[in-house]
């Protein structure tokens, strides 16, 4: 199939950018995205060009790092789908396809598609640790969790920091993934100990970022590759909200 890309180009976090068109024959339906940007790199190699720098690691929809803008979209035009996962064939013949970094104030771009999600990372570091005894591993019935708990945390938990949610908000808003983080350790036993003060170190880091506030259009829910649902943040708000009533 033959296509044509516009693509966001950036050398470094202070030049202006701007985007640039390209395009490419011969691509083989069954290409997954990021190997389409890697076939088109190989021939820039070839001009003597630079190529197009983009994030990504495991290529397995794992680790959240390859996620772009695609004509619009967070991670492209398919549901629940990270970009790395999306291939060529969701596209058609001859189309022209926008490429760009997720935009936020929080997520500066470094190069081209690649951006600086560190402060994502400060936003589970403000959240601490647990308090374990890290001697012999306790027997397993010691802390009995019901079924229906320990499936609720483990939805939360299957965050993988992508940041579309950030990118799809129109404030720009990471309150779907702090309230992700913040709910699967609310709910099992062993994050009970610092529970408030957790909630209250990240939702105090996550403003300190630069990210928006929630606004409820739910727009990261509907672009969420791995599903998480925005009843997170309603537990996180009440989570806050408890431990500011508590002070007084």
């Amino acid at each position: 199939m033959h296509i044509r890309l516009k693509i966001w180009r950036q050398e470094n976090s202070q030049d202006a950018g701007r985007m640039q068109d390209y395009e490419l024959a011969a691509v083989d339906p069954d290409m997954s995205f990021l190997e389409m940007l890697d076939m088109l790199n190989e021939q820039l190699l070839g001009k003597g060009e630079r190529t197009i720098e983009f994030d990504h690691d495991c290529r397995e929809g794992i680790c959240g790092q390859c996620g772009v803008m695609i004509n619009g979209r967070a991670h492209g035009p398919l549901k629940n789908t990270t970009t790395c996962q999306l291939h060529m064939r969701s596209f058609a013949e001859g189309e022209v396809i926008y490429i760009e970094p997720f935009r936020a104030t929080a997520f500066p771009v470094k190069c081209d598609l690649k951006i600086d999600r560190s402060a994502l990372d400060r936003v589970i570091q403000a959240g601490g640790f647990i308090s374990v005894n890290t001697g012999q591993a306790p027997e397993a019935n010691s802390i009995p969790v019901g079924h229906g708990v320990a499936e609720a945390a483990f939805d939360a938990a299957a965050c993988i920091g992508c940041g579309a949610c950030v990118a799809v908000c129109k404030n720009s808003s990471a309150a779907l993934f702090t309230s992700a983080k913040i709910t699967h350790l609310v709910l099992l036993p062993q994050g009970e100990v610092e529970a408030s003060e957790r909630v209250r170190q990240m939702v105090d880091q996550m403003d300190a970022e630069g990210f928006g506030h929630c606004s409820n259009t739910e727009a990261c829910e509907a672009e969420c590759p791995q599903q998480i649902s925005v009843l997170h943040i309603a537990r996180m708000n009440w989570e806050y909200n408890k431990l500011q009533l508590l002070k007084t």
